[in-house]
């Protein structure tokens, strides 16, 4: 199984467990990945997602995918999300098109 987020791109992290006598012994941080389904309102879309659970506090706080993809920047973005950003991008240039 995969460890990386899809929204933040977090993945394992190393460092030491260190000892009371100060010796290091190698461990790993993982983070927390969740198997989600998140829907797009713009697009009418549902997309399963292997997502952290920061990565999902984080799209609560904006309120919703599409809220969170178009007010974050590209370069901060996985691959993936920054598809899905670009699709939510042609749907709204249509809409506004259309009026």
């Amino acid at each position: 199984m995969s460890r990386v987020c899809f929204i933040t791109g977090a993945k394992t992290m190393f460092g030491h467990s260190v000892s009371h006598s100060n010796i290091k012994t190698n461990r790993s941080f993982k983070v927390n990945i969740q198997d989600k389904t998140v829907k797009s309102d713009i697009l009418n879309m549902e997309f399963p997602v292997k997502i952290s659970t920061r990565g999902l506090r984080t799209i609560y706080k904006h309120g919703s995918l599409d809220a969170f993809l178009l007010k974050s920047k590209s370069h901060n973005l996985t691959d993936e999300a920054l598809k899905i950003k670009r699709r939510i991008k042609k749907v709204l240039a249509k809409t506004t098109v259309k009026n």
